[in-house]
């Protein structure tokens, strides 16, 4: 038997879906950035309102990316839902990002510019987005529904085809 073939069937699916999660992730991150210094350098927007405006604009542009490349082979659950779900579960992740550099600093004493972009900026990025790739699978797009199964393990008698005659 070929290494190949041993492998689960869904995992060349969770590699694809990671890969462009990742990717969706890095040109909002870019987005980010850029917004953020246009608004603060071209607009002369005060600080913490260049930066909440450049992480919605990010945001915008990780869902649509999430939604029609990322997880376009998902069900469908509405545009207002997936969104509303969306920005809650992105604020869930931006929690534990901030919990991970709370941590650091308040509880541990790490508050070095090299402990703090190590706490929040590495570890705290890679577990919100840990937490945002599993909810927005879970929740956001969820896995098209299967048929229901009878209680022999078969297929639902309505989704059955019919029997010949």
């Amino acid at each position: 038997m070929r290494p190949m073939n041993r492998l689960p069937r869904w995992l060349p699916r969770l590699v694809r879906e990671l890969a462009k999660f990742g990717t969706v992730g890095g040109v909002a991150y870019v987005v980010q950035l850029a917004a953020t210094n246009v608004l603060w350098l071209v607009l002369d927007a005060p600080p913490l309102v260049g930066q909440a405006l450049g992480v919605l604009i990010a945001t915008v542009v990780a869902f649509l990316g999430n939604r029609f490349w990322t997880f376009s082979h998902r069900a469908r659950t509405g545009l207002a839902r997936e969104y509303a779900l969306f920005f809650v579960l992105n604020a869930v992740g931006l929690g534990i990002q901030l919990a991970t550099l709370g941590t650091s600093v308040y509880i541990l004493g790490l508050d070095g510019p090299l402990a703090q972009n190590i706490a929040g900026n590495v570890i705290g990025v890679g577990l919100g987005t840990l937490f945002r790739f599993w909810s927005y699978k879970r929740w956001v797009f969820p896995a098209p529904s299967e048929p229901a199964q009878d209680v022999e393990g078969g297929v639902a008698a309505s989704a059955r085809q019919p029997e010949p005659s």
